[in-house]
């Protein structure tokens, strides 16, 4: 009888039982798999979500808000070398006569004392001669919004309009780019922003001269549109008004110390704002001898044309 050969294997509870584990090993390959592929695309969901920079998020609230942009300027230019020489000889005309060391002082100027060069600067120079004393000064801030809500342009229009308001210069019907005022009930024109602070705006007949016939239509912002001041006939053209083609708004405000043809000061000021920027030119003259009135158109133009040469400098 011949027998058969044995063949060593695995049955019945020894197959089954080697059977469940291959199946418990890979159902554990088939989990660790899915958990990776989870988490991968977890990582992948959170890194494609809108970068931390373009918005800001209330922490109490949840939400998320956009940032307002800045603005276009981060620091501001040496004020006393912004004037050339040649125009600092026909504004101050005295200096010639001084001797060198006092005229080359004059004509270098005198820094304003700020505390942040980046943020405010100015300077002024002066120059008397026997008839008048006369004083040109500049003051450049640069404005910035710590509200993300609010951009560093919207906060320097509110200065701006702050300023224009204090010089008794109308603003113009149309609200200019930037303005975040809103119109009042009695104004006439509907664009008309109200002041910064919950003051109203100042509607344009009520800032009109007692000279000026209440029925005249309202100043529409043109150089000869604007309120008139003491001393500076509204037929002359060389009353306070806004102005156009300087920086994106600006306003001139003309004003005669004292009262009547005997005045014997006159301050004029060029006010821009370019951006987040404000610039204010003062030109100044004082009579000491026997002159009269000092003249009008003379203090304007000279105070126009160092403005127009500084808003083309913001423009570099």
């Amino acid at each position: 009888m011949q027998r058969k050969r044995y063949a060593p294997g695995r049955t019945g509870a020894t197959a089954r039982t080697g059977s469940t584990a291959r199946t418990g090993s890979t159902a554990r390959t088939a989990l660790g798999l899915a958990l990776g592929l989870g988490l991968g695309a977890g990582l992948v969901g959170c890194s494609s979500g809108t970068p931390s920079e373009d918005v800001t998020v209330d922490a109490k609230a949840g939400l998320a808000s956009p940032v307002a942009p800045p603005g276009r300027y981060r620091t501001l230019f040496e004020p006393c070398g912004a004037v050339p020489q040649a125009v600092l000889k026909e504004m101050l005309p005295g200096a010639a006569a001084l001797p060198d060391p006092e005229r080359d002082r004059a004509y270098r100027g005198t820094a304003a004392v700020t505390y942040d060069t980046d943020r405010r600067v100015g300077c002024s120079w002066r120059a008397d001669t026997p008839e008048a004393s006369r004083r040109l000064s500049l003051d450049i801030e640069r404005v910035v919004s710590y509200d993300t809500a609010v951009s560093d342009d919207a906060r320097a229009q509110e200065v701006y309009v702050r300023k224009q308001l204090a010089a008794g210069v109308p603003l113009p019907p149309t609200a200019p780019p930037g303005t975040t005022g809103t119109p009042t009930a009695g104004s006439s024109q509907p664009g008309t922003p109200a002041a910064p602070g919950g003051a109203a705006a100042v509607d344009a007949p009520a800032t009109t001269p007692a000279t000026t016939p209440p029925a005249a239509p309202p100043p529409t912002g043109p150089a000869s549109g604007g309120p008139t001041t003491s001393g500076a006939p509204s037929s002359t053209g060389l009353e306070s008004r806004v102005l156009e083609g300087l920086g994106d708004v600006a306003y001139l405000d003309d004003v005669l110390g004292g009262s009547g043809a005997s005045s014997r000061q006159r301050s004029v000021s060029v006010v821009f704002r370019t951006s987040n920027v404000i610039v204010t030119v003062s030109y100044r003259e004082e009579a000491t001898g026997l002159a009269g009135a000092p003249d009008s158109r003379e203090l304007q133009e000279g105070a126009r044309k160092v403005a127009r040469l500084l808003a083309d400098r913001l423009e570099e």
